[in-house]
């Protein structure tokens, strides 16, 4: 039997990476394999292309850095090596994987953010990793002031290059994350990430049971 595709979304500072390994080690603990995993990352190629991406002192210190279109293709790019080589074949071999950003992370960031079409970036999906979309899309929302809490905490100011745009950049992404949700019901789940992590996450593990069922 395929494995299942659990990917969590959201913006800066939301607990992706925390809720990422809380809902893992739950179901292991049911004796499930899980691979976890990230984007954009996940095999060699991959964090290669992460590495150029986000440098916030490669091509930016010149003044330069990569354009909306260059980044779209670079994280589909990254994402084309990360489908073939360990997402699809984990989710073969009947195991859940358990991802740290996915496709609406580049819909919402190249597309709301920074002004790309929606129907672009998800063509360039279709071509890259033949169209895969998740099981299920854990959005997690926090409060902008209370994400930027977090953020300086865990950061102390040292921002990736996307992470430290401007406040109504991340603004457009956090509404198109909404978009999407809205439309899809049936592969998003939407949880309030405000509380402590175990709080959190047990709403999530409440929706992916009901959505991965």
């Amino acid at each position: 039997m395929p494995g299942k595709f659990v990917v969590f979304e959201g913006g800066e500072g939301v607990g992706k990476s925390t809720q990422s390994r809380l809902l893992a080690e739950a179901m292991r603990a049911r004796g499930l394999e899980v691979v976890t995993t990230r984007e954009p990352g996940g095999t060699p190629g991959a964090e290669a292309i992460r590495a150029m991406l986000l440098d916030k002192d490669g091509l930016a210190k010149d003044g330069l850095g990569w354009g909306a279109r260059a980044e779209a293709l670079l994280f589909a790019a990254a994402r084309a090596d990360h489908v073939e080589r360990l997402i699809r074949p984990a989710l073969a071999r009947g195991a859940w994987v358990v991802c740290d950003r996915y496709l609406d992370s580049s819909r919402a960031y190249q597309g709301g953010g920074s002004g790309l079409e929606d129907a672009d970036i998800l063509t360039l999906h279709r071509i890259g990793s033949a169209g895969l979309l998740p099981d299920c899309t854990v959005l997690l929302t926090l409060d902008p002031a209370e994400a930027a809490r977090r953020v300086e905490k865990r950061d102390a100011g040292a921002l990736d290059r996307i992470g430290g745009r401007a406040a109504d950049y991340h603004a457009r992404v956090a509404a198109a994350f909404r978009r999407f949700a809205e439309a899809e019901p049936e592969r998003f789940a939407v949880i309030a990430a405000n509380g402590a992590p175990e709080a959190v996450h047990v709403r999530v593990l409440a929706a992916v049971d009901s959505l991965c069922a």
